[in-house]
């Protein structure tokens, strides 16, 4: 198994550079570029200092080089400094993991128990009144724009009711210390947490659902009924641990999907995550901060793919890496 894994952690090396390679030329393609807003000034001191910034950056330089360049400055640790403000871009998305951790870590652990129990109970009472209304709310949520449920949510509980802040993860006006900051976090959380936890939920629990619909139905639960088991022990002991197969894969690879879709959340509620940065950097054309961001998701995937692979050998003793 140790050795599989190896194997396939060397073989995402090359994938990584071949993903690095289409960003890289995909976002030097893109109409503009960072320097655009100003190679239109009159002014001749305006167009000497974009050339003096594009010498700087490097971009008169030929493409392959260019890459060459920041490919290995991502081996070294040196991934660039932002155009925009100049900060090293480690130094910027590292400012800003420790918010999108605690929002999707967060989110994730909701979102998985809930969809475990909503995708169990529904599958118990298959074509009962909790099932109908457990996929209703699948297709209502899966069918939710995150934007939109985001804009209602503050509507109603921020601007409407004034129960719970609008943007932010603290309160800027307040000095709160131990458990009153963490209660103050908290209640930023909350309504950001729900909007992920919402369209999570609705593509989870149906494939928990799906799974459990599937492994009920064959010949050794029957079997296992008939010894004399509760029901509990069945639905529980041998029902959702073969059935976890299929639910590994949903919840592990939607690890770095969380991350990314984070970006809208964080910008609607103000949260000062890599999502709210990714959009500021796509806004701005800051080239270096988005490679580094887009790096980081691919190396999530492939550190996902990882994990279920490792994960389906222990849930299943059949499976076997050689």
């Amino acid at each position: 198994m140790g050795a599989y894994l190896a194997r396939r952690a060397l073989q995402a090396i090359p994938l990584l550079i071949g993903i690095s390679i289409i960003t890289f030329v995909m976002l030097q393609m893109t109409p503009g570029g960072p320097l655009a807003a100003g190679e239109g000034a009159a002014s001749q001191s305006s167009q000497s200092k974009i050339e003096a910034m594009r010498s700087r950056y490097g971009l008169d330089d030929p493409l392959p080089l260019q890459y060459v360049r920041w490919l290995g400055g991502i081996f070294t640790g040196d991934w660039g400094s932002s155009f925009s403000t100049g900060q090293p871009v480690l130094t910027a998305i590292g400012e800003r993991v420790p918010a999108t951790l605690l929002l999707t870590s967060i989110a994730l652990v909701v979102s998985v128990v809930l969809s475990l129990v909503i995708g169990v109970v529904a599958a118990t009472r298959h074509r009962k009144t909790f099932d109908y209304v457990a996929s209703g709310f699948s297709f209502v949520g899966l069918a939710t724009p995150s934007f939109w449920l985001a804009i209602m949510l503050l509507y109603v509980f921020s601007f409407q009711l004034d129960l719970l802040p609008s943007n932010g993860l603290r309160d800027p006006r307040a000095r709160y210390e131990g458990w009153d900051a963490v209660w103050d976090t908290a209640l930023h959380l909350i309504l950001p947490v729900l909007v992920l936890t919402v369209i999570s939920v609705a593509s989870m629990s149906r494939y928990v659902r799906s799974s459990m619909l599937d492994v009920l139905g064959q010949d050794y639960i029957r079997t296992a009924r008939g010894s004399g088991l509760s029901e509990r022990a069945v639905v529980l002991r041998h029902g959702l641990k073969n059935a976890a197969i299929p639910m590994v894969t949903i919840i592990v690879l939607s690890v770095p999907e969380l991350f990314l879709g984070a970006a809208i959340v964080e910008s609607i509620f103000g949260l000062p995550g890599m999502g709210r940065l990714f959009i500021d950097a796509a806004d701005g054309r800051d080239y270096p901060v988005l490679l580094g961001i887009l790096m980081i998701a691919s190396l999530l995937v492939v550190i996902a793919n990882l994990l279920a692979d490792y994960l389906y050998a222990r849930l299943d003793p059949r499976i076997r890496y050689e």
